[in-house]
């Protein structure tokens, strides 16, 4: 077990080991270099006015500076809130507004998009890396990209003045709804540092490892299998040079630097296996022992591919961003075995159950809903009392997902109480899809859903009943995907909208997306009643 206490735990060990390795480029960091950049971030953050319990938006790719900037915030006593940097100005709007961050961080690129959301403050930060060939250090400066605000980086320090406490909020991320917009989700350092230390006992992390990195950052399942959980474990991470998954590359870097591990969606793992013929290198394959499938379902199929291509034990898992991601995870091969169509059993501190409409636990083989508890569970939504009483409803946290126990306590995973669309691992909220697809004015009434898709998984799919002005508008399939994609993300928007006379309407008269697909995919009538 690892003896984390705080997020100041995790760069804890010795002082030349490595920690971060930015593929081929050649950039590498100790773990007393990583340690000191995030120090003197801290004491930036403090020097320019951020208070405990302050929240501090990162708009950055997978770089050096996500990663000093993100620990950094966290020894700070700051909330980190990080987000997509592809977001759009609307976007990161709400989110900033919701989160009522007081700072934004980008990196020395800038991010136009998150910048003229307005709001709070922003800087740039840019972390110069150490000489090559030489003992020279890395440097971290720091430039105000808000008028009227002067930030400069504190002097190099290694002392956290007013160390984070384990229950101080350290992560802020947001979840998305099917009746709402996305909620908030509060972090504590405690949670963090219980989940980092289940990921790490699952996968068994020793400082020989190399997580390759090829999660986003801004994504719980990047953040925490795929960086802080190895570095906790004294293991190194490799950051692609690209600062995101670029499977022309992959395989290149995995062998360069030795990679032993890495953690992906099923997607990823798809795209990898689609090259393999013309990729992988099998004269001379990396040492990988492990290999992480997380934040979707992977069939089965295509995970015995996985195996017998790369040469190393797939582990299938589940996840959840108010869990502080891990919940199950199939065993490595040493510890029991691999159910292919499961996600595995509970890992360290969790504990899972199946509950039935009234909250009490059934036995193995019925389906219910999966439920779980343990340390590293949020204390619940931000400033959502409605939502907390639903979610720890029977003293359980309520995942929304239905699923069943087998008599070893292999969790499989039946179907969705929510109507999350999960494309690849990120989950959109149909509601704010809707409210995009209804500011056309060619739009009287819209509802979007989950279509089938074989590459993601999921997709978003939308249908339509169209105002006066709309039926007049020429390829108006094309302006409402347009009109979307001006205030949502490119995922976000539907791959394809049906245009209907009326949109298919449960006994009650409620739209209800279950219909959805088998009205406008399938062709099946709804049957009355259901």
């Amino acid at each position: 077990m690892l003896s984390l206490t705080t997020m100041v735990d995790v760069l804890v060990g010795a002082d030349t080991s490595p920690a971060l390795q930015v593929g081929s480029s050649g950039a590498a960091y100790t773990r007393a270099q990583l340690r000191l950049l995030c120090a003197q971030f801290a004491s930036t953050l403090r020097a320019a006015g951020i208070s405990p319990g302050d929240v501090v938006t990162i708009a950055e790719p997978n770089t050096v500076e996500f990663v000093v900037a993100f620990i950094g915030t966290t020894l700070a006593r700051a909330l980190a809130a990080p987000l997509n940097q592809n977001y759009k100005t609307e976007e990161f709007q709400y989110y900033m507004e919701d989160a009522r961050s007081k700072l934004l961080v980008v990196g020395p690129g800038g991010n136009s998009a998150a910048e003229a959301a307005g709001g709070p403050t922003c800087i740039a930060l840019t972390v110069t890396p150490p000489g090559a060939g030489s003992s020279a250090a890395p440097m971290l400066s720091i430039q105000s990209k808000t008028a009227g605000f002067e930030a400069v980086a504190a002097p190099a320090t290694e002392q956290v003045q007013d160390p984070p406490l384990p229950d101080d909020v350290a992560l802020f991320l947001h979840t998305s709804g099917t009746t709402s917009r996305p909620k908030g989700v509060p972090l504590t350092h405690a949670n963090l540092v219980a989940s980092l230390d289940n990921i790490a006992q699952t996968y068994e992390f020793v400082p020989a490892d190399r997580s390759l990195l090829v999660m986003p950052l801004f994504h719980v399942h990047g953040l925490m299998a795929g960086l802080l959980s190895p570095l906790a474990a004294g293991a190194a991470v490799v950051m692609p040079a690209a600062g995101r998954f670029a499977a022309s590359t992959f395989w290149q870097d995995a062998v360069q630097y030795g990679a032993t591990f890495y953690t992906a969606v099923p997607t990823m793992h798809q795209i990898l296996l689609s090259r393999a013929d013309e990729d992988y290198p099998a004269a001379s394959p990396p040492p990988l022992r492990a290999i992480r499938s997380c934040s979707s379902s992977l069939a089965p199929a295509t995970l015995h591919k996985v195996e017998a291509a790369f040469k190393a034990p797939v582990l299938e898992a589940y996840a959840m961003t108010e869990a502080s991601h891990q919940m199950t995870s199939n065993p490595l091969p040493k510890h029991g075995p691999r159910k292919p169509g499961t996600v595995g059993k509970p890992q360290g501190s969790v504990q899972v159950a199946i509950l039935d409409e009234g909250c009490s636990v059934l036995p193995a083989g019925q389906v219910g809903e999966v439920c779980i508890r343990g340390p590293n569970v949020t204390k619940g939504y931000l400033d959502n009392p409605k939502a907390n009483e639903e979610a720890f409803a029977g003293g359980w946290f309520h995942t929304g997902d239905q699923g069943m126990l087998d008599e070893e306590g292999y969790l499989t995973l039946t179907g969705r109480l929510k109507e999350l669309i999960n494309r690849g691992g990120e989950k959109i909220s149909p509601i704010e899809v809707d409210s995009a697809l209804l500011a056309h004015p060619g739009v009287a009434e819209a509802v979007s859903f989950a279509a089938p898709d074989e590459k993601y998984g999921e997709v978003v799919a939308a249908a339509v009943v169209l105002t006066e002005e709309g039926k007049q508008m020429a390829d108006i399939e094309e302006d409402i995907k347009r009109v979307v994609g001006q205030r949502l993300s490119a995922f976000k928007v539907p791959t394809r909208v049906f245009v209907t006379e009326a949109l298919p309407k449960g006994p009650t008269g409620k739209i209800s997306r279950r219909f959805m697909v088998d009205a406008f995919i399938n062709k099946k009538p709804q049957e009355e009643g259901k």
